[in-house]
């Protein structure tokens, strides 16, 4: 296997974090089908992982990093993955892990998503799944399927926001030096060369204008005015670059701003979306469902400090 994305989910969840003064953090045990071998890894690496299957009896949450897409999973890893869903573990796949989990069934009629080379071949495979190749990742609970490689630090951070709210997911994202929401999907990187130069600055000048000024109405035509571009050319360099569009990314930025608001203040939900630019709750609510899929009544119910 490859250790980067193990990498990922040691750091996230092993390093303590103390400075962070949570009721409880995570606990971490690295599990392998054989603990009497050696995990050999990609860069001539060589692992010893002490816990075997029975530990996945008693954990909440099982993350699965990667799995090589040509391997047939035993069918002792796949009871034991199974045998952990039906008690209630969250089970969350990263890149390749999704054949694994998709393996045991119960990915099947449910929608998902994998690193965006594998997505033919794993939805070819496994027909009664819907893979998604264009997100970073999905949350269908209990499972959580993540994109390539770097996308499992996005679902990471997802699962942290789950379980103790935005402030310290994003406070985690900054230990690490990463985004804490990272915008669009996995279009952005699917093999077409992305313009570098002048045209980028003007693009990220645009997008940290109007990330400051979300209260207020914005056009696509104000954002190509601020990057000095004809409207349809901002557009589709904004596409290009970011692989979303301008006003699909405005309105994630502007979900993503009420969730501070919702889970640190008692502000009405209709004066939050008008503080962070939707005049109307109605559309508020909308795309709050579309982008979190909950409410913004409930979001504050499962997060709201205090």
């Amino acid at each position: 296997m490859a250790p980067f994305e193990l990498g990922i989910v040691v750091e996230v969840f092993a390093l303590p974090r103390p400075e962070l003064e949570v009721a409880w953090w995570y606990s971490l045990d690295v599990v392998t089908e054989r603990p009497e071998s050696p995990l050999h890894m990609l860069g001539g690496l060589t692992m010893q992982v002490d816990h075997g299957l029975d530990r996945l009896a008693l954990v909440d949450t099982v993350v699965i990093p990667s799995w090589p897409a040509d391997r047939v999973p035993s069918s002792a890893l796949l009871d034991a993955l199974g045998g952990a869903a039906r008690r209630g573990a969250r089970i969350v796949s990263i890149c390749s892990g999704a054949f694994l989990l998709a393996a045991t069934g119960l990915l099947d009629g449910r929608r998902a998503t994998t690193h965006w080379r594998y997505a033919e071949a794993i939805a070819a495979r496994h027909p009664r799944v819907a893979f998604d190749p264009s997100v970073l990742y999905v949350d269908d609970p209990p499972f959580i399927t993540s994109a390539g490689s770097a996308a499992g630090i996005d679902a990471c951070l997802h699962l942290i926001r789950s379980d103790h709210g935005s402030s310290i997911a994003n406070l985690v994202a900054r230990r690490m030096v990463v985004p804490a929401h990272r915008d669009g999907g996995q279009a952005q990187f699917i093999e077409r060369p992305v313009g570098s130069g002048d045209g980028d600055e003007l693009l990220r000048q645009a997008m940290d204008w109007a990330a400051a000024h979300l209260a207020e109405p914005i056009r696509v035509e104000d954002l190509a005015r601020r990057a000095f571009m004809a409207p349809r050319t901002f557009s589709r360099r904004f596409f290009e670059a970011n692989g979303t569009s301008p006003l699909r990314w405005l309105t994630e930025q502007r979900v993503a701003a009420a969730l501070p608001l919702l889970e640190s203040t008692d502000h009405p939900v209709e004066h939050i979306a008008v503080l962070v630019g939707f005049p109307r709750a109605a559309a508020f609510r909308a795309q709050f469902q579309r982008v979190m899929r909950t409410t913004p009544s409930a979001y504050r119910r499962a997060f709201k400090a205090g």
